[in-house]
Parts: structure tokens; sequence; C-alpha cells
């Protein structure tokens, strides 16, 4: 079995998403199997790329350019899987791009165990919404999406606790927000492929805002410094504008977020809720 980071870097330099997510799949089930073995693998090092490869399509615009669908029809449920199945692949990057970046960094076996993990589901997840997009006559890559999503791990390359703070506790936290809405809207529909799949997807992203969570804690107590300020530095720091309520506060609470995390981010004051 090749070290931890070493498989990161591969997965990272793969780029056709169906072939990224079945080689994610692939090391993180080895990995698995040797840490349920009682096995405590090498974690090595890497060298991974700035950004990671990625396919041809789709065709990466300004956010303020990627057109705007109604959701309520066939054509805008096809642009919003395409949206999530785009974030999903760029989460699978995310999730195995801290295990190769930070390889240097001492920490728990944990640690190594729930991104693997995430990486995993984040993988299983990206299947799910090209399946149902295939059902719909479409595929990942058929529209343009949003050249953004790798500026937070850019920004925050140099560091962990940047990264932790950005990534699982603010971009998966606002999934978090939002998916109860897009299940609704397939459900009216009576998708109901794109409704099981989005109810995997909510449910499993919260242990993913919850590994976030849990491992700026431990940073913060290795660092000696205050949980709720640090978050709020960092955010601000590497973070490019506010915090959007409505919050999903139960499910954010599930994750390990108290709203004194995130309401003084937020471009609302709390009393607004």
């Amino acid at each position: 079995m090749k070290p931890l980071a070493e498989m990161a870097e591969e997965v990272l330099r793969t780029a056709d998403g169906r072939e990224k997510t079945a080689l994610s799949r692939r090391h993180a089930a080895a990995w698995q199997a040797a840490r349920a073995a009682g096995e405590m693998p090498e974690i090595g090092t890497a060298d991974p790329p700035d950004a990671p490869a990625r396919p041809a399509r789709p065709d990466l615009l300004d956010p303020r350019e990627v057109p705007r669908r109604r959701p309520g029809s066939p054509a805008g449920r096809i642009a919003m899987l395409h949206a999530v199945a785009h974030i999903e692949l760029n989460a699978v990057d995310l999730h195995w791009d801290i295990l190769a970046r930070f390889a240097d960094t001492p920490m728990p076996a944990g640690f190594y165990d729930d991104w693997v993990k995430s990486a995993d589901e984040e993988s299983k997840h990206f299947n799910l919404i090209c399946d149902c997009l295939e059902a719909m006559g479409s595929h990942y890559g058929a529209l343009p999406a949003h050249a953004g999503m790798w500026r937070a791990a850019a920004d925050t390359a140099q560091d962990l606790m940047g990264r932790l703070a950005v990534v699982p506790m603010v971009l998966e936290a606002r999934g978090l927000d939002v998916t109860p809405g897009m299940i609704e809207v397939f459900d009216k529909a009576g998708d109901t492929a794109a409704v099981e799949a989005m109810r995997v997807i909510y449910a499993e992203e919260v242990h993913h805002v919850a590994y976030g969570s849990k491992w700026f804690h431990f940073l913060c107590g290795r660092c000696n410094v205050d949980p709720t300020e640090a978050f709020h530095d960092l955010v601000r720091r590497y973070f490019h504008g506010p915090l959007k309520p409505p919050f999903n506060e139960e499910k954010r609470a599930e994750a390990g977020l108290p709203p004194d995390f995130y309401w003084p981010l937020a471009d609302t004051p709390a009393s607004a809720r």
C-alpha cells in the first residue's frame, strides 16, 4: 500500500471525474481495510499541484457569468444537479488535498481516518448526482460551472487551521443551509432518485462539517487559542464576503457549530432571525 499522501496526490492529478472518484474510492478502501486490521499505514509526503487536474468540460466561468435558470423547470433542475456535481467533485479534491498538503503536520490517526472517509463519501455523492443527470439526459460537463471553488484551497494552502475554518466550517456548512430547499424542489417534481441522492448527501455532510469543527478545536487547544476568536479571525482573513443567512441552526449545532461562531460574520444581524 502506498503512503497516504501519495495516494492523495494521485487523486488530485487525475482529471476525469468518474476516474478520479473511482481512484478515490479504491484508495479509501485500502486505507480503511488497513485501519480495520489494526494497522497504521505510512502518511508519507507529497507534492500536490496548486490546483487539481480537471476534465476539459465543464467550462469554468466567473460566478457572475454562470447562467441562472428557474429551479422549477426541467432545465433548471438539471442546472441545479450540475452545480451540485461540480461542488462534490471539488469536495473530493479538497479532502484529499488536506491529506497531501498538510502531511508534514503531525496529527492523530483519527484525523486521517476522518478525511479519507469524507473523500470517499464525496466521491459517492458525485457519482450519485452524475447518475441523476444521466437519467435526465444530461451529464457532468454539459453546462458551465463556477470557477472560484478552488480559491479557498489556494488561499489556505499554508494554513491548516484556516483550511478547516473555511472549507468544512463555512463552505460545507452552507450546504446544510441550502440542501433542504433543493430536496423540496425535486420532491415537488416527483424525482425520487434525486431526492434520495440529496438526502444521502445532506446526512453525510453533517459529519464532514463536524470533522472540521473537531479538528479545528483540536488545533486551537494545541495552540492555546480561543476557538471562537480564531474562527472569526481566519474566516475574515480567508473568506471573501459575509456569511449569508438563513442558517440551518439545528444541523449546524449537530455538527458542532454554535451560533456565536457564524452570526457575528453574517451580513444580517442576529436580531433579523
